[in-house]
């Protein structure tokens, strides 16, 4: 992760309103589970991207949380965040896909104390009916992975980067966090069905772009949730021979807790938090079908093996 959050209180946020209060800022609220989110900014690009992100929220409706983007050269860039209005300072970001993170980690935040609605940083899908989803340290190849899949007959698209879990009876239930996925733009290099795609998203000097993935897989590759059967973890580890293995519960919790949730943008760190998610994770894990999976082949070659877990366990009468 490339920034700092620093925690600040109430009065300081106060301070930072009326600093920066006369600044010309676009506003959008936005609906992230449920939640009314609002981003100031005055970067228009920015807030183009963000509304073709997210599902739009009524203008009526008061904020849950606040995310103010700033640009002040006499400061560094970093956030500061007052933990009680949830109000983010983000100085001097460029970067859209951390804007977008921390708008989800600000959200998540609040749903895992309130609602006892988790967050989980990965891509999930529905596979004819069963869910399935992909969590992986960055440039291990979750996105490629995820997008391949959706190649798949019967698969539709709940999320590519983030979710939302319900507990209760029976399997999980993962819910949509975004509208429309913030894509690389090398995506049509790996997957060619992809390639009408790219051609019509406007890339960001990071070479990526907010895509509608209903425009090459039709309106209904996307719907708003899945129960999760399947767990995939991966990993790129040249040392490891082994390039899929099952996991217990509590050998995937060991492997998450080892990589931060595979999260680094939770937007508070401590004992109360860290307690919260590794109690969610465990029971998460302990209620799915769990694989390891080392990406050290061909993107092709690891698609192979995570679609036949789930070809061989689906032909199997539960």
């Amino acid at each position: 992760m490339g920034y700092e959050v620093d925690i600040i209180d109430l009065d300081k946020a106060t301070e930072m309103r009326f600093k920066y209060k006369g600044l010309k800022s676009y506003s959008s609220k936005v609906d992230i589970s449920g939640l009314c989110v609002e981003f100031l900014t005055e970067d228009r690009e920015h807030l183009k991207m963000w509304e073709d992100n997210f599902y739009s929220m009524s203008e009526d409706i008061r904020a849950h949380a606040k995310i103010y983007s700033i640009k002040d050269p006499e400061l560094e860039m970093k956030v500061l965040f007052e933990p009680s209005t949830n109000s983010a300072f983000l100085f001097n970001f460029e970067y859209y896909g951390w804007i977008k993170s921390i708008a989800l980690g600000i959200s998540g935040s609040i749903l895992e104390e309130a609602h006892d609605t988790y967050s989980v940083h990965g891509a999930v899908l529905d596979m004819d009916g069963r869910g399935v989803t992909l969590i992986a340290p960055s440039k291990t190849g979750k996105t490629t992975q995820s997008w391949g899949l959706l190649r798949m007959n019967n698969a539709h698209l709940i999320s590519d980067d983030w979710y939302f879990v319900k507990l209760g009876k029976g399997r999980p239930i993962a819910y949509a966090s975004e509208k429309n996925c913030y894509i690389d733009a090398d995506i049509g290099d790996i997957w060619e069905e992809y390639k009408p795609l790219v051609s019509q998203v406007k890339f960001d000097n990071n070479g990526r772009g907010i895509a509608n993935i209903r425009w090459v897989a039709g309106e209904s590759s996307v719907i708003p949730m899945t129960k999760i059967r399947f767990i995939f973890l991966l990993k790129r580890d040249h040392n490891d021979p082994v390039t899929i293995r099952r996991f217990s519960p509590d050998e995937g919790l060991e492997y998450l807790l080892k990589n931060d949730l595979c999260n680094p943008h939770q937007i508070v760190w401590d004992a109360h938090k860290n307690s919260i998610r590794a109690s969610f994770f465990s029971s998460f894990l302990s209620s799915c079908e769990i694989y390891l999976v080392n990406t050290i082949r061909t993107p092709q070659e690891t698609q192979e093996l995570i679609r036949n877990v789930i070809t061989t366990a689906c032909d199997v009468v539960q």
